[in-house]
């Protein structure tokens, strides 16, 4: 079961335990995991890392990193492949509200599984999406 869709930010913040990642945020991928649930992230979220490792805004290991966390069937973070039905879930998440195409393509995902979103974005966090920060 999916019970949260993690923003890219939010998915790098868990593994690296950095702690921009809210206590409540955090608190809800510890409960995934200890409940033998999934937090997915977006395919975008890999190329969205890789973006930012080319602009100098991420060290390589983050991408690393997450490749590696993906790879594990047993850990708490696992890859939501972009779908058509997730492409379709976009048309539900208004451009004006989230413009950007890979928070939208993160909002669009936990729309499709019905699960929050784990993001300190703002815009995000006011489209009137479930939320967790």
């Amino acid at each position: 079961m999916i019970a949260g869709v993690a923003d890219t930010h939010a998915a790098l913040w868990y593994l690296f335990g950095d702690t921009r990642l809210s206590a409540l945020a955090k608190a809800f991928i510890d409960q995934a995991a200890a409940s033998g649930h999934k937090i997915a992230v977006s395919s975008i979220s890999l190329a969205e890392t890789i973006y930012l490792v080319e602009k100098n805004r991420l060290p390589f290991a983050a991408y690393e990193r997450l490749r590696q966390a993906l790879s594990i069937v047993d850990y708490v973070i696992a890859e939501a492949p972009l779908t058509s039905g997730i492409v379709d879930a976009m048309r539900s998440i208004p451009r004006a509200d989230v413009p950007d195409m890979p928070d939208r393509i993160v909002a669009a995902t936990a729309a499709y599984y019905g699960a929050p979103v784990i993001s300190r974005d703002g815009r995000i966090r006011a489209s009137g999406l479930q939320t967790v920060w």
